[in-house]
């Protein structure tokens, strides 16, 4: 059994290097399970089935998991922050020098060029996401009406609930699956200590709608994005989108775009855009409170769910839901790609740049090289 440091010091150094989202999944099981024991491979892997079956970023939820199965709660939550810790400090970093810098001539070309990167990232994100979601025309189906619910000004919120109503009745193919591991006394004394954690979260809410309404309301945004964020970091961007830029005003699409490319940029999920949307609007503070909001119901979701996974993936209803929500943000990244496309002022350059990153990404190259060589070529040629 790992110490609490050991847990801690060992996800910050590989959070250091968290490029490329789900792909570290890999990374921290060569970790946990081949390097260290902390874990054993069949525990791993029925880890990473749960993680993609609730909401948050696919990496730090695995990240959390070990750490929960390893040192329990306080294990989990030091393996998620250490891992999750380097993006945010960079982020952060990158953030002030945006508002700062923006209007010099070669940021704004800089900027130019990672709105088309954005475009192919996406898009490459709906491709990948749509591939391995969208088997059957009901499937499909599903994903167009969310498109068009989208569109229309439908909450995101109201789409996915009504995805998860509808694929309970749609996919009654959908079979449960008998449990790998049983459901040990230990994991229902789990639950207990569990319990608290709600009630802390409360807490903080209050006492911060008391010190900050506007701050309150930041928390209680990010955190029902959060919430609602199935099937990986990328299915947080629809949500965003539509509050921040749609519902809020807070900024506008090109600006949002730029804190998108940051995410690619830096180390971690691509939610860490969190950090850069509260900077912009509310400093520092803002920061803060945005990343714990937008990390926090999924953290508290995984611990909850852990217990009680070998139990739940019996259920057809839950398998069944799980499916519509998926087939939901498949409609809503393919919206998120056409308003990412419309607000690209496209020309030559900027055609060939994204066609040549999402070739790249599609070829399976490293979206921080793409980011990077794609960021370069902005500045040299002046988009």
């Amino acid at each position: 059994m790992p110490s609490n440091s050991k847990l801690f010091f060992s996800f910050l150094r590989l959070g250091l290097t968290a490029f490329g989202g789900p792909a570290m999944v890999a990374y921290i099981q060569d970790m946990s399970v081949k390097r260290h024991q902390w874990v054993d491979e069949k525990t791993f892997k029925d880890g990473v089935a749960m993680v993609q079956s609730i909401p948050g970023a696919t990496a730090m939820q695995i990240a959390a998991y070990v750490g929960l199965r390893s040192r329990g709660i306080g294990g989990a939550l030091l393996s998620y922050v250490g891992f999750g810790l380097p993006a945010f400090v960079l982020m952060l970093i990158l953030a002030v020098f945006y508002e700062r810098s923006r209007n010099i001539s070669q940021v704004i070309s800089l900027f130019n060029g990672l709105q088309v990167i954005v475009v192919a990232i996406v898009a490459n994100a709906l491709y990948s996401f749509s591939k391995g979601t969208i088997k059957s025309y009901k499937e499909l189906a599903l994903s167009a009406l969310s498109a068009l619910l989208f569109w229309s000004g439908i909450s995101p919120f109201l789409v996915i609930i009504g995805a998860a109503l509808t694929g309970v009745v749609l996919f009654r193919d959908a079979k449960s699956l008998i449990p790998s591991t049983t459901y040990h006394e230990k994991n229902g004394r789990m639950v207990k200590q569990i319990a608290t954690l709600p009630l802390i979260l409360l807490a903080g809410l209050t006492a911060l709608y008391f010190a900050d309404i506007n701050l309150f309301k930041l928390a209680t945004m990010m955190l029902r994005i959060d919430l609602f964020a199935f099937g990986g970091g990328f299915a947080s961007l629809p949500l965003m989108l539509h509050e921040i830029v749609n519902v809020k005003g807070w900024m506008d699409y090109k600006t949002f775009m730029d804190g998108v490319a940051l995410g690619q940029v830096t180390p971690g999920p691509i939610v860490i855009t969190a950090t850069f949307v509260g900077y912009l609007v509310y400093g520092i503070a803002g920061a803060i409170v945005a990343t714990l909001a937008i990390f926090t119901p999924s953290f508290l979701v995984l611990i909850t769910v852990t217990p009680l996974f070998d139990r739940l993936r019996t259920s057809a209803y839950f398998l069944r839901a799980t499916k519509g929500i998926l087939a939901s943000f498949v409609g809503l990244l393919f919206f998120v790609t056409i308003k990412f496309l419309l607000n690209v002022p496209w020309d030559v350059i900027r055609t060939l740049l994204g066609l040549a990153a999402l070739t790249a990404l599609l070829k399976k190259t490293d979206v921080l090289y793409v980011v990077l060589i794609g960021a370069i070529i902005s500045m040299i040629v002046g988009v």
